[in-house]
C-alpha cells in the first residue's frame, strides 16, 4: 500500500477519461460498471491505507509521495505531491465510500437518461478532483482540486442544460464560488509569501511557532475562510446551494454529503495550526457557522420542495461543523462531517426514491401516506431523519453533542446556544418533512394520482447500507464520559488535529448530553403536534403572523437583495459599457479607421485611369515639383 496510495484519485480519472472519450460507444452496463468500479477501487485502496496507518500508529509516519516537480520559480517550488495521514484517510473513505454508493444508486435513478455516459464521466471527474483536494500535501495542489470540484459542480448542476432553470443554477453556483475563491487565492498567496513554502505542515508549524505575525495570520486565515464560505455555502455566499437542486438528485447527494460543501470544513481542519494561532479568525469561523446554522434552519421550516428542505438542512449542518472547528474541536467537526455524509446522502437518495415513485413530484404538499407504499424507502428516510435530528444513540447524536460540548467548554456560550437552537429547529423541520411525506392521507389530486411503486434493488440497497451506517457510525466517537479510550475517532485523528481543548467535567458533559436529548425530543414533539395531532396549527400561525411567514417563505429576500444590489447594477453597467464604450468608442474607432482607409482608397483609385497621357502629366508635375524643391533649397 505504501507505494501505491497515490493511485487513489487516478482510478476515477481513468474512468472519467474512458467515459468521456469512448462512452458513446459503450453499452449502459459497461458505462455504469466502469464508473462504479473505478470509485470502488479508490475506496478499497483508501481502506488498505487506513489499515496500514492503524498498524503503524498513523500520523507519526504519514504516507507521502511526490509525483513530480511542478511549479518552480526562484526559491519557490510547489511539487505535485500527495499525503495520506489519518485526516486524509477519513476523508478518502468518506468521499470514495459514499461516492461509490451514490454511483450505484445512479445506475438505477438515471437509467432512462439519454446522456448516460456524460453523466457518469462527470461524476467520476468530480470524484477525482475531490480526492486530489483531500490528498494534497500543499495548498497549491489543494487549490487545483478546489477549483476542479467547482467546475464539476457547474457541469453537474447544469447537467440538464436545456432547462433554463438548470443552466441558470449551474451558472449561479459557478459565479458565487468564484467570489469566494478570490478570497482563498489571496489568502494562499499571502501565506506563501510569508512562509516561503506551500506545504501544510510548514504553514501550521510556522503559525504554531509564532513565525507568522498575528495580524498576518488572522488576515490569511480569514481570506481562506472566505473561500470556505463560498464552497461550503455559508452566510453570505450560501445562495447557490438551494438552486443546485436543479441537478439530478444523486448529484445533490454527492455535492451535499461527501464532496464539495465539506471542502471548506476540511480546509479549516487541515490548517488547524493556522486557525489555532489566530483566536480572531477562529471566532469568525465559529460565529459564521452558528449564525448560519440557525438562519438556514429557519428557512427550512417552510420549504415545500422535498429537496430544498434538505438543501437548507445541509447549509445548517455545515454551519454546525464550522462551530466545532471555530472553537478548536476540530476532531468533532470532522466527526460530524463523517456522520453527516452518511445520513445526508441517505436522506437525498431516499428523497430521490420518493420522487422516482411519484414520477418526478417534489412538492411535499402533494404527498402523504407513502410509508406503506414505500416499505424500504420509508424506514431508511426515518433513520436518516432521526440521525440528523440528534436522537439518542444514532450517529448525529454523538457528533453533534461533541461539537456543542466543545463550544460550551471553550466559553463561547452564545455560540453553544445558537448551535442548540439549530438542533431544535433541525428536529422540527425534519420530522415535519417525515410526517407530511409519509404519514396521513395521500394528497395527490384525484386526476393526477399515480400508481406507487418501490424503487428497484439497485437504488434501495445503497439506502439500506447508508441507514445502517447512519445508525451505528456514532459509536466510534463516544464522548469522554464513557471512558478515556472509547473515542476511537478522536484518538485516530489526534496526531493531526490534536486533542480536544478544555475537556469538561463528567457531570457537566452529562448535563449537556441531557440538554441535547431534550432539544431533539422537543423539536420532534412540536412537529408531531403541528403536523399529526393538530394539523390546523401551522395554517393558523401563518395567518396570525403573516409578516413572519412571508419573510420565511421569501427566504429573507436575500436573493432579491443581491439581485437589486449587485446583479442588476452589474448588468446595467455591462449594458452601458457595451452601448457607449464598446459600440461607440472601440467599434467606432475600428469602423472609423476602416472607413478612412476606404475613402482614401477610393480617392487614390481615381488616379488609376489607365491612360498614358494622364500618367505622363503626373510624371511631368512630379518633375516640376522636384526641380522647384531643389531650386528653393539651393537659394
Amino acid at each position: 500500500m505504501a507505494g501505491f496510495f497515490w493511485l487513489i484519485p487516478f482510478f476515477p480519472l481513468a474512468g472519467a477519461a474512458a467515459l468521456i472519450l469512448f462512452g458513446s460507444k459503450m453499452s449502459r452496463k459497461a458505462v455504469s460498471a466502469t464508473a462504479c468500479l473505478s470509485v470502488l477501487a479508490s475506496f478499497l485502496l483508501s481502506l488498505a491505507g487506513k489499515v496500514e496507518l492503524l498498524g503503524t500508529s498513523g500520523a507519526s509516519a504519514p504516507l507521502a509521495k511526490t509525483l513530480s516537480g511542478w511549479i518552480s520559480s526562484g526559491g519557490f517550488s510547489a511539487p505535485l505531491a500527495f499525503v495520506f495521514d489519518p485526516l486524509t484517510a477519513v476523508m478518502c473513505l468518506v468521499v470514495s465510500g459514499v461516492g461509490f454508493l451514490i454511483h450505484v444508486y445512479s445506475a438505477g435513478y438515471m437509467a432512462e437518461e439519454r446522456s448516460y455516459a456524460r453523466y457518469f464521466g462527470l461524476l467520476n471527474l468530480f470524484m477525482f478532483f475531490m480526492l486530489v483536494l483531500v490528498m494534497a500535501s500543499n495548498i497549491v495542489v489543494m487549490f487545483v482540486g478546489w477549483e476542479g470540484v467547482g467546475l464539476c459542480s457547474y457541469l453537474l448542476i447544469g447537467f440538464w442544460f436545456e432547462r433554463p432553470a438548470a443552466a441558470k443554477a449551474g451558472m449561479k453556483a459557478f459565479v458565487v464560488n468564484r467570489i469566494g475563491d478570490a478570497g482563498f487565492l489571496l489568502g494562499m498567496l499571502l501565506l506563501i509569501l510569508a512562509v516561503g513554502v506551500p506545504g501544510f505542515t510548514e504553514i501550521n508549524a510556522a503559525a504554531a511557532g509564532g513565525r507568522l505575525a498575528p495580524g498576518l495570520a488572522t488576515l490569511a486565515a480569514v481570506l481562506l475562510f472566505v473561500g470556505a464560505v463560498g464552497k461550503s455555502a455559508q452566510i453570505p455566499l450560501y445562495v447557490w446551494l438551494p438552486d443546485a437542486m436543479e441537478g439530478p438528485t444523486p448529484v445533490s447527494a454527492l455535492i451535499h454529503a461527501a464532496t464539495m460543501v465539506t471542502a471548506g470544513v476540511y480546509m479549516v481542519a487541515r490548517l488547524n495550526g493556522l486557525y489555532s494561532a489566530s483566536p480572531a479568525a477562529s471566532s469568525v469561523v465559529a460565529w459564521t457557522g452558528a449564525v448560519t446554522a440557525v438562519f438556514a434552519a429557519t428557512m427550512a421550516l417552510v420549504q415545500t420542495d422535498i429537496k430544498k428542505v434538505l438543501a437548507y438542512s445541509t447549509i445548517s449542518q455545515i454551519g454546525t461543523m464550522f462551530i466545532g472547528c471555530g472553537v478548536g474541536a476540530y476532531a468533532a467537526g470532522i466527526f460530524h462531517l463523517t456522520t453527516h455524509a452518511f445520513f445526508k446522502s441517505l436522506l437525498f437518495l431516499a428523497a430521490g426514491s420518493v420522487i422516482h415513485a411519484l414520477a418526478g413530484e417534489q412538492d411535499i404538499r402533494k404527498m402523504g401516506g407513502l410509508r406503506t407504499a414505500l416499505p424500504k424507502t420509508f424506514p431508511a428516510f426515518l433513520v436518516g431523519a432521526m440521525a440528523i435530528s440528534g436522537l439518542p444513540l444514532l450517529s448525529g447524536f454523538f457528533s453533534k453533542d461533541a461539537i456543542l460540548a466543545g463550544a460550551f467548554a471553550s466559553g463561547k456560550y452564545a455560540v453553544w446556544f445558537l448551535g442548540l437552537a439549530g438542533a431544535v429547529l433541525t428536529a422540527f423541520y425534519m420530522f415535519r418533512l417525515v410526517f407530511l411525506t409519509f404519514f396521513g392521507e395521500s394528497r395527490q389530486g384525484e386526476g393526477t394520482r399515480r400508481p406507487l411503486h418501490e424503487s428497484p434493488g439497485i437504488m434501495t440497497t445503497p439506502l439500506i447500507i447508508l441507514a445502517v451506517l447512519s445508525a451505528v457510525a456514532g459509536f466510534v466517537g463516544l464522548p469522554a464520559v464513557f471512558g478515556e479510550r472509547v473515542d476511537l475517532f478522536g484518538r485516530f485523528l489526534k496526531p493531526v488535529l490534536g486533542a480536544a481543548e478544555r475537556p469538561l467535567p463528567a457531570a457537566a458533559e452529562w448535563n449537556l448530553i441531557l440538554v441535547s436529548m431534550i432539544a431533539a425530543a422537543g423539536g420532534l414533539f412540536l412537529a408531531y403536534l403541528f403536523y399529526l395531532r393538530y394539523p390546523l396549527i401551522p395554517g393558523r400561525l401563518a395567518r396570525r403572523l403573516p409578516w413572519l411567514y412571508k419573510i420565511l417563505v421569501g427566504k429573507y429576500y436575500v436573493d432579491e437583495f443581491y439581485d437589486a444590489a449587485f446583479v442588476r447594477p452589474a448588468v446595467r453597467s455591462a449594458g452601458f459599457i457595451y452601448d457607449r464604450i464598446d459600440l461607440k468608442i472601440i467599434d467606432g474607432a475600428i469602423d472609423g479607421s476602416a472607413a478612412a482607409v476606404n475613402v482614401a482608397g477610393k480617392g487614390f483609385s481615381r488616379l488609376q485611369t489607365g491612360l498614358v497621357k494622364d500618367y505622363a502629366l503626373a510624371f511631368l508635375l512630379g518633375v516640376v515639383l522636384f526641380l522647384g524643391f531643389l531650386f528653393i533649397g539651393a537659394r
